[in-house]
């Protein structure tokens, strides 16, 4: 599939209608969305036919995403019912099979039945600048342990010393794939401009050999 196809299915997802701002919930936007699923795909070669899991996934951009790309089985994980109620609605929308979603909260860990289980690990976790701090290595660490291949996750570029130091201590591999500006759309009281672009790295991490 084309990236603009691609793009084109992404764009008629549904997203929250009251994001929760304690979850620092945010849609991750086709556009990103788009190129970072096709990135995977075309690059590595790590969707077609793999058992794929996507970590906060919220509406379901990854997790539908990668499933239009072929993964042989998704798993979508968010601890919000009305988020993955949203999601099952786009799965519906798109007729979009191949996908599971399991109400989950993994911010205390990796549960002993998905250790190791998933060939792909996808994420746009929670930053942790305003509420939450840390969430996002929490959701790393969380990731890496359900991973026996590869994770790719967007962080914020000005924590890049600071994951590439963790990545060192945990013994896993981490490449920067690109540098990206995420356009954070007004969604909550506190926000003040309409949007905001915020720079993030697109990583992989992987396993040595």
């Amino acid at each position: 599939m084309k990236l603009k196809d691609l793009e084109s299915e992404l764009f008629r997802l549904e997203h929250f209608e009251r994001p929760k701002v304690a979850l620092e919930q945010y849609v991750t936007g086709p556009h990103i969305a788009g190129r970072m699923l096709h990135t995977i795909h075309m690059s590595f070669g790590e969707l077609q036919n793999r058992l794929v899991a996507d970590l906060g996934c919220g509406c379901g951009t990854f997790c539908i995403g990668a499933a239009i790309l072929g993964a042989g089985m998704c798993v979508g994980f968010d601890l919000d019912r009305d988020a993955l109620e949203t999601c099952d609605q786009n799965l519906r929308h798109l007729e979009v099979d191949r996908v599971n979603l399991v109400c989950q909260d993994l911010t205390t860990g990796c549960v002993a039945r998905w250790h190791k289980t998933f060939d792909t690990v996808i994420m746009n976790p929670p930053f942790g600048t305003k509420h939450n701090k840390g969430m996002d290595m929490l959701f790393l660490k969380t990731a890496l342990d359900m991973a026996n291949t590869s994770v790719y996750s967007l962080h914020k570029t000005a924590t890049r010393k600071h994951i590439q130091k963790m990545a060192a201590d945990w013994k896993v591999n981490m490449k920067v794939l690109a540098e990206l500006r995420y356009d954070l759309p007004a969604s909550y009281k506190f926000h003040r401009k309409n949007s905001v672009d915020i720079e993030v790295d697109f990583v992989r991490f992987s396993f040595a050999n």
